[in-house]
């Protein structure tokens, strides 16, 4: 019954605040599961990733409470902000970024380390919803200014730590433009321009290496794709190094094809001691493995739930700014939950993104439920004002009301 006060006292969608509060659930229980592998190689106690987690998870949750109750127009001051700020830390990143799993994306600031390119996300897509609003974009040269300038800077800087990031960033720009009716001729030009780019930094690489994560994705790519070749004609050598290469998406599919219906039970997980990173980006594989195809169903099904609440949503938006913001984040969530289980199952390469609201988490975490805490203010505001025009009509009812009986006793009179 407290649990049904809560969600009743919350304001917006009731379906997204429990699809929230289940994947948090989840998370604390998989990662749980998934850490003693990490336990073991920093000589804590699973325990120990438990409360932190639990911390984590407690951080997201504040954040997320305190995006949804920023107003509406709080967030369209702060967009171009946003995006100037992501830069910065973009470039900080390039110069002083530490780094971690073999990449330059870390930036520290006091004790806080986190991911710019996290942040640089939501940016991306508040400040595509504010210009989206402003501007028609008539004119090409109009939409290369305050379009096609400010987010290709974005996406080249975020490609310098994270190929699969920045495309990402472009994709759901291009789907938010798609939502826009941006006119197809500027969005050709625009493609051109990009395709342009994508050689000058396969150029630029290759003659000063200014884009190392570049490489490494070339190599997942191949990888991935290797096991349907023959393989009788190459060395043991040869076939070893593929078999490293590969490692992380062999063991992930080993942890998935023996679960069966109902998985090995929770805690019962093999693959969490041989994957490198269980908790975070092979997560949801071990959620299969323990729970199941069923588990792994259900999570599976919560994003796309969460996703058509999203685009039921944006249909009761009735200004640009709401619509385009609930659609951006809920197109980069939902697309980032899928590439992640998509590598999971072995679908497609390695891209290193988490789950969101159920890796083990930090930074990310917390950011990505400020992504969740923003739609949900976007829901509240429309269910505010659903809430005053109804007591407005309610009250002009009644005035109507009123006015008639007075009628009908003057008539009497």
């Amino acid at each position: 019954m407290e649990e049904k006060n809560i969600i009743y006292r919350l304001k917006g969608d009731k379906v997204i605040w429990i699809i929230i509060f289940m994947l948090s659930l989840i998370s604390i229980a998989a990662v749980y599961s998934s850490s003693s592998s990490l336990a073991f190689r920093e000589n804590k106690s699973t325990m120990d990733f438990l409360f932190k987690q639990l911390r984590f998870v407690i951080f997201g949750l504040t954040a997320l409470y305190i995006c949804y109750k920023i107003p509406l127009g709080w967030y369209r001051m702060l967009s171009y902000f946003g995006i100037i700020l992501s830069v910065g830390f973009l470039i900080a990143t390039m110069i002083v970024g530490s780094s971690y799993n073999d990449a330059e994306r870390w930036l520290r600031i006091g004790v806080i380390s986190f991911q710019p390119a996290e942040f640089a996300k939501i940016a991306v897509v508040l400040y595509l919803a504010k210009i989206l609003e402003d501007f028609k974009f008539e004119t090409f040269k109009e939409f290369l200014i305050w379009a096609v300038a400010p987010l290709g800077t974005v996406i080249l800087l975020i490609l310098y730590g994270s190929i699969s990031t920045g495309l990402l960033v472009g994709a759901v720009s291009f789907l938010l433009f798609l939502i826009a009716g941006i006119k197809w001729k500027h969005l050709l030009k625009t493609a051109g321009i990009a395709v342009v780019m994508l050689v000058l930094i396969v150029v630029l690489n290759m003659a000063f290496g200014l884009f190392p994560r570049l490489e490494t994705a070339v190599n997942r790519i191949k990888s991935h794709t290797v096991e349907n070749k023959a393989q009788d004609a190459l060395s043991p050598q040869e076939k070893q190094a593929i078999l490293d290469k590969t490692f992380q998406a062999d063991m992930a599919k080993i942890a998935v094809a023996s679960a069966g219906i109902l998985g090995k039970g929770p805690g019962n997980s093999i693959q969490r001691n041989l994957l490198p990173h269980p908790y975070s980006d092979y997560i949801y594989a071990i959620i299969i493995e323990e729970w199941g195809f069923i588990g792994g169903l259900l999570v599976l099904m919560l994003y796309v739930w969460f996703f058509t609440r999203c685009i039921m949503l944006a249909k009761a938006c009735t200004k640009t700014f709401s619509l385009m913001l609930v659609m951006g984040l809920a197109i980069l969530i939902t697309s980032q939950a899928m590439l992640h289980i998509c590598v999971n199952v072995g679908l497609l390469p390695v891209t290193g993104h988490t789950l969101p609201l159920v890796s083990l988490g930090g930074t990310s975490l917390i950011i990505m439920s400020g992504g969740f805490g923003i739609i949900l203010s976007v829901s509240r505001t429309i269910e505010n004002i659903s809430t005053k025009e109804a007591a407005a009509k309610a009250e002009e009812n009644k005035g109507l009301e009123n006015n008639s009986v007075e009628a009908v006793k003057e008539e009497k009179k």
